[in-house]
């Protein structure tokens, strides 16, 4: 089965052609790392997580183009776990596919012996990622990398530490002995002042900082931020086993048009 794309034309350009050119505006953008990544072979192969944002490329493709420059550089892992926020309410509380997804760019393959493998609270389940956008977007910044690159998709609803704990162990169980980069899509605060998001994003990013999984969670809690993917980025936190991190960029939707209230990006990587 083959995942069409949900918002080609949307949050993306529709056509192949104006979508390579829609990312390579990303990366040589001033908002982003300013050249065309090139993947490294030989690279250290570090990173081992990420947080990076997923709202329209016109707006969040800069701030999440710091993190695939920087994994390019770290060199391609074999497998990327693409973990987001269930924006629709459909499906299950945790829900994976086995599907390959399409994008303008050609066919992203599903990593199906970890899908396999995954068990528990993971269910495999077409329906959370029929319209879902957090993962969609940033399947092209994939492809203009590799290809070749594999992704096993799971969707969050239930976004809790109980639950991100749990999943973490599932997904480090079906993942055992792959090289693979576990990827949080995640937008911080939504709909406020730049001032109010930095603000209050910064509490968030610095628990991020010092691998806090259930500390992301307990900040999001108390300051009432609007973060939509606090969750997937707790269980990237704890699936990835990190032992270090580093914020690339932290931007927001006002940087790339004026606008009274915006939404606040932040690409993060986590390293082994």
């Amino acid at each position: 089965m083959v995942r069409r794309p949900a918002v080609a034309g949307q949050f993306y350009s529709s056509r192949k052609d104006d979508l390579v050119d829609e990312l390579k505006r990303c990366f040589l953008s001033p908002l982003g790392p300013g050249h065309l990544p090139e993947v490294n072979k030989d690279g250290p192969r570090r990173i081992v997580g990420a947080v990076v944002p997923h709202a329209g490329l016109m707006f969040s493709g800069p701030v999440a183009a710091h993190l695939y420059a920087e994994l390019a550089k770290d060199g391609l892992p074999e497998t990327v776990v693409l973990i987001g926020p269930n924006h629709t309410g459909y499906g299950r509380p945790m829900s994976a596919s086995g599907d390959d997804f399409e994008t303008p760019l050609g066919i992203l393959r599903s990593d199906k012996d970890v899908v396999s493998h995954l068990k528990g609270v993971i269910e495999v389940d077409r329906a959370a990622h029929m319209y879902e956008h957090s993962l969609e977007v940033q399947m092209p910044f994939l492809q203009y990398l590799s290809p070749d690159i594999k992704i096993v998709p799971v969707v969050m609803g239930q976004q809790d530490i109980v639950m991100a704990r749990e999943s973490a162990k599932v997904l480090r169980e079906a993942c055992s002995g792959k090289d693979v980069v576990y990827i949080a899509s995640s937008d911080f605060s939504h709909y406020v002042s730049a001032a109010t998001a930095k603000s209050k994003d910064e509490k968030v990013i610095e628990r991020i900082l010092e691998l806090d999984a259930e500390g992301v969670m307990d900040t999001v809690n108390t300051y009432d931020i609007s973060m939509c993917g606090y969750g997937p980025v707790a269980t990237a936190l704890l699936a990835s086993g990190a032992s270090s991190s580093r914020l690339l960029h932290y931007g927001n939707s006002g940087d790339v048009r004026p606008m009274k209230d915006v939404v606040g990006y932040a690409s993060i990587a986590l390293y082994k």
